[in-house]
């Protein structure tokens, strides 16, 4: 699969944010398949009809946090392996370790640059 093929779901209440997000995966990395949600709602309406190959998802946001769209779809036969990369403000050692316990791919703390990102994109997208 090429990367112009790889779908990502940056998901963040912050449009700003997802803008950063998606600008650094666009410029720096080639990837232009990419959806985005406001919180872990919306972004399960879409994993529920849309076929993503990673999310990158804040932890904090109304309606459904971050930390439970994760748990949700670990739970999910589909969507089980789905690659999962925590941004977000939450460095604190409890939530890195709850991410991980969880199951998540790859944890970020803003604020992070295109370097960061790619260090954890690398051993997601395909060459």
């Amino acid at each position: 699969m090429a990367q112009e093929d790889f779908c990502i779901l940056i998901v963040d209440d912050f449009p700003i944010m997802r803008g950063i997000i998606r600008r650094m995966l666009t410029k720096r990395f080639g990837v232009s398949n990419i959806l985005e949600a406001e919180d872990g709602v919306i972004a399960w309406d879409i994993l529920s009809r849309e076929k993503v190959d990673l999310v990158i998802c804040d932890w904090n946001m109304p309606n459904m946090t971050g930390i439970a769209l994760l748990k949700k779809i670990r739970a999910d036969k589909r969507l089980q392996d789905l690659p999962f990369v925590m941004v977000t403000a939450e460095g604190k050692k409890e939530n890195v370790i709850e991410a991980t316990k969880e199951g998540v791919t790859g944890y970020i703390t803003k604020p992070f640059t295109a370097k960061d990102l790619g260090k954890k994109l690398r051993l997601i997208l395909p060459e």
